[in-house]
């Protein structure tokens, strides 16, 4: 089972924060060790954003964490157009872009949705998550 990451996880897990729950830290944990743990590359984009607006302090540079993060064994889920469709027509979702394109490569790549956005964990589609906060 492929384990997604949400900005907001990867960014915990990068930084060891204690937002990222026990129960979320242990699945990405295992899932790093069966080489199943992933992140979107709109993530790193998403953070890229963050930085630049000041909204998020800068611990590297954000091409320094995504080497750092896929030299530690993370995957990058590569954003196809089979996803770019799918998150453009996903049902009740908000429209932020970042969080349809999660979502939709969460969906395509049948993987667990890591992350605590209620929006995210409130939607009503099969997708699989758990919340990053527990």
């Amino acid at each position: 089972m492929t384990v997604l990451l949400d900005t907001h996880a990867v960014i915990w897990l990068a930084t060891d924060s204690a937002s990222l729950g026990k129960r979320s830290r242990a699945l990405a944990s295992e899932a790093l060790a069966a080489d199943r743990l992933a992140v979107a590359s709109i993530s790193f984009w998403e953070v890229a954003m963050l930085i630049a607006k000041g909204r998020l302090q800068a611990l590297m540079p954000p091409a320094d964490l995504r080497a750092r993060l896929l030299d530690a064994g993370v995957n990058e889920i590569a954003l196809t157009g089979e996803i770019a469709v799918l998150a453009a027509g996903l049902d009740g979702l908000p429209g932020d872009p970042a969080d349809r394109f999660i979502a939709a490569s969460a969906i395509v790549h049948r993987a667990t949705l890591v992350t605590a956005d209620e929006r995210l964990l409130g939607w009503k589609h099969v997708l699989k998550r758990q919340n990053a906060a527990k």
